[in-house]
């Protein structure tokens, strides 16, 4: 560790003058914060079509960091249970289910007014059309409806977690230094320096981090910090059993993903796209980013987010200008009212 952990802030340094942190890429996230010799910049990628939705990511998460239990109450409209990220909840495993299949936007074939019922008494049992799998056919393209009149469906399931942007606005925003980048790259939390100001939560363009209602003080992921210093992967990602969380360097991570994107649209997934990977993004990229099958709306993700901070020096400068022009206003106004005084003054005498 190094002595700026305890620095909040973007952590600008002498040799950053004139830069602007709050937006567009950044290389070096630990190093502008003030880390010198700092380790690789890792990050999680979450690849969500191999989710089970087991929560072995919540569980985990939640007996490593000590999370107090949050109400575990169901929404009536999934099987969700934990609802979304908060300060008791840093992982949050999605269900949405959806009726049309995997890799398909919607059916290639219409069974509007189809006696399914006599279409299948005529296809023999074995044949190939009752096995289109087995013949080669399409794996993906729904089959008929069954008399019932359902079709098929698929589950998305998606464990959620903070980004760790690479400009965070909660740390930018933070008056304290309760947030601080570390020398991995990621956003903690000191729960011991946070007030409970609360400016952190607004901040977020992801709706990550929280305040815990008895208190006040604002939680979320830390990835698992401590045990990053002694060398450890984060406990979800540990836990998890399908690897749909992956942990490790960054960049690898990248090429990681882009290899299995590329794979699921060979096997026919043409859904299949990431999401918070791109360094030119609204957030500078994200350290924890995803593998979708949808769009990241049907996730509850926002499509286009960009760091609420990006555009404070440009209101500066608006701000200043409007400041300069309204004393300039009032100086004239002033300068005039006591030219006027002047002259009545001398057709008085």
């Amino acid at each position: 560790m190094t002595d700026s952990l305890t620095g909040g802030g973007t952590g600008t340094g002498g040799s950053l003058v004139g830069r602007n942190l709050l937006a567009g890429p950044e290389d070096d996230p630990a190093g502008d914060a003030g880390h010198s010799g700092h380790p690789p910049r890792v990050g999680f990628f979450t690849d969500t079509s191999v989710c089970i939705g087991c929560k072995a990511c919540e569980v985990a998460c939640k007996e490593w960091n000590a999370i107090p239990e949050d109400g575990l109450d169901l929404t009536g409209m999934s099987y969700d249970n934990s609802q979304g990220l908060g300060a008791s909840t840093w992982r949050h495993v999605a269900f949405i289910e959806q009726s049309k299949p995997l890799g398909h936007a919607h059916a290639d074939v219409d069974h509007s007014g189809m006696d399914v019922l006599a279409l299948a008494s005529e296809i023999p049992t074995g044949s190939a059309a009752a096995q289109p799998h087995a013949a080669g056919g399409a794996p993906d393209a729904p089959g008929p409806p069954e008399a019932d009149g359902r079709t098929e469906l698929r589950w998305l399931m998606s464990s959620d977690v903070c980004k760790h942007c690479t400009h965070a606005a909660c740390l930018d925003v933070c008056p304290t230094g309760s947030l601080f980048r570390t020398e991995f790259g990621t956003v903690v939390v000191q729960e011991d320096i946070c007030n409970g100001c609360g400016y952190c939560v607004p901040a977020c363009p992801y709706g990550v981090i929280e305040q815990r209602p008895h208190d006040g003080r604002a939680f979320k992921c830390t990835m698992c910090y401590d045990r990053l210093g002694a060398g450890q992967e984060p406990a979800c990602a540990k836990a998890c059993p399908t690897d749909s969380i992956q942990f490790g360097p960054l960049e690898e991570l990248r090429e990681r993903a882009e290899a299995r994107v590329t794979q699921l649209r060979e096997a026919g997934v043409s859904d299949a796209r990431l999401y918070g990977h791109d360094p030119d993004d609204g957030v500078g990229g994200d350290g924890a980013f995803f593998l979708l099958l949808d769009d990241p709306e049907v996730y509850g993700l926002p499509p286009d987010p960009v760091v609420t901070t990006r555009d404070l020096p440009d209101m500066w400068r608006h701000a200043g200008a409007a400041a300069l022009a309204l004393l300039g206003g009032l100086a004239a106004v002033f300068a005039a009212h006591g030219r006027s005084t002047a002259t009545t003054r001398r057709f008085r005498r």
